[in-house]
């Protein structure tokens, strides 16, 4: 996983959003555009950036294109950010 690929997936409103509605279990694309007032072409390019990002896997099925929540990438960057962040075990912050 490439960070600048995560993080520009994540710096995007509407893509977080899409990772939100996926939290709750995999939609369509059909599903996901649903919930947003923009082409069907707009929605593709969102979900592109996260898949590039592997923030999301892509499943096909039939005529239909599945989408659902890489849980392994989101939690290497809350792992990734708790470091940075200087947090311990027991919620105290480590200082040299």
């Amino acid at each position: 996983m490439g960070f600048a690929e995560t993080f520009k997936a994540l710096s995007d409103p509407i893509r977080r959003e899409i990772l939100v509605l996926l939290k709750e279990g995999r939609l369509s694309a059909g599903e996901i555009g649903s919930h947003f007032d923009m082409a069907g072409a707009t929605i593709s390019y969102h979900l592109n950036i996260l898949k590039k990002a592997e923030l999301v896997y892509e499943q096909r099925e039939k005529n239909f294109i599945f989408y659902e929540l890489n849980i392994s990438i989101v939690e290497e960057v809350m792992i990734w950010l708790s470091n940075l962040k200087g947090e311990m075990g027991d919620g105290k912050v480590e200082r040299e």
